[in-house]
C-alpha cells in the first residue's frame, strides 16, 4: 500500500508540473506575441515541437485556440488605445490569408497524414521556419538602410495575403512574424502598428482554421486536454502583453521581436538535429 501511496503521489506531482509547462508556455508565447505581433504560434509550435508530447495535428489546434484566445483579447485591449488597425489594408491581407491558410492546411494535411511521414514533415517545418525567420532577423537588423513601400493595389494585398496564410498554414505557425515583416516592408508601418495589424491578421486565420477542423474532420481524434491550461495563458499573456506594448517605444518593441525570432532559430535548428538523429 505504502509503494502504491508514493507512486500515486509522483504520479500526480509529474502532471502538475506538466500542467504549469503548458500554462507557461501559453502565457509567455502569448505575452511576447501581443507585444511584437509575433502572435504565439510561431513560438508555441517548435517548443512543443521540442516537449515531444503531441503529434504535429494536435500540435497545430493547441498553438492556434491559444493564439485566437490572445489575438481576441489584444484586439478588445487595442481599441481603447491609440495603436490603431488599418482595417482595409489588414482585413484584405487576412482574406487573402484564410484562402491561402485552406490551400496550406490541406497540402499539410496530405504530407503529414495521408502519406503518414510526420518526421520529415516536422523537418521540412523546421527548416522552413528556420530559413524564413533567419532573413526576417536579418531584414529587421537592416531595416534602417532598406526602401520601404505602401502597396495600394488591392489584388497584390490579397496576394500577398494569401502566401501568408499558405505559409503560415503549413508551418503552424500563425503567421505573427512573416505578418510584422510584410507589413513593415510593403506598408511602411511601424512596428507597434505593424503588431497589432499582424494580431488583427492572425485572429481571422487562426479562427478560421479552427472552423475549418470544425466543420470537415472535427475535433474527436485531437488530444486537447492541455487547452484548459493553455487558453488561459493565452488570455493572460494577451492582457499582459497588451499592456505593456503602449509603454513601450517602436524601437523596444523591434528589441522584443528580433531577441524572440533569435530565440526561435536556434530552438528550430535544435529541434532539425533532434529529428535527423532521433
Amino acid at each position: 500500500m505504502e509503494i502504491y501511496f508514493f507512486s500515486r503521489l509522483d504520479y500526480t506531482s509529474e502532471m502538475i508540473i506538466i500542467f504549469i509547462l503548458y500554462f507557461a508556455i501559453g502565457i509567455i508565447a502569448s505575452t511576447l506575441g501581443a507585444i511584437a505581433g509575433l502572435g504565439g504560434g510561431v513560438i508555441i509550435k517548435p517548443v512543443l515541437d521540442l516537449v515531444g508530447h503531441f503529434d504535429l495535428p494536435t500540435i497545430g489546434v493547441l498553438s492556434a485556440a491559444t493564439v485566437l484566445s490572445m489575438a481576441t483579447i489584444s484586439l478588445l485591449k487595442a481599441r481603447k488605445k491609440e495603436i490603431k488597425v488599418d482595417k482595409a489594408t489588414s482585413l484584405t491581407i487576412a482574406c487573402g490569408s484564410i484562402f491561402g491558410g485552406i490551400v496550406g492546411k490541406a497540402i499539410f494535411n496530405i504530407i503529414a497524414i495521408s502519406l503518414n511521414i510526420p518526421k520529415t514533415t516536422a523537418i521540412i517545418q523546421s527548416t522552413i521556419l528556420a530559413i524564413l525567420l533567419s532573413f526576417i532577423y536579418i531584414y529587421f537588423k537592416r531595416k534602417h538602410k532598406l526602401k520601404s513601400h505602401v502597396i495600394k493595389n488591392k489584388m497584390i494585398i490579397f496576394a500577398v495575403g494569401f502566401s501568408l496564410g499558405f505559409l503560415s498554414a503549413f508551418l503552424g505557425i500563425g503567421g505573427g512574424p512573416l505578418n510584422v515583416a510584410v507589413l513593415c516592408l510593403f506598408f511602411s508601418m511601424t512596428a507597434k502598428n505593424a503588431g497589432i495589424n499582424s494580431i488583427f491578421i492572425i485572429f481571422f486565420s487562426q479562427l478560421s482554421a479552427l472552423l475549418l477542423i470544425a466543420f470537415t474532420t472535427g475535433f474527436a481524434d485531437y488530444d486537447l486536454f492541455m487547452l484548459f491550461f493553455m487558453i488561459p495563458g493565452g488570455i493572460i499573456g494577451g492582457l499582459i502583453g497588451s499592456h505593456y506594448v503602449t509603454k513601450l517605444t517602436n524601437l523596444q518593441v523591434e528589441k522584443v521581436f528580433n531577441i524572440t525570432v533569435l530565440i526561435i532559430i536556434f530552438i528550430n535548428l535544435y529541434n532539425i538535429i533532434r529529428f535527423l538523429i532521433s
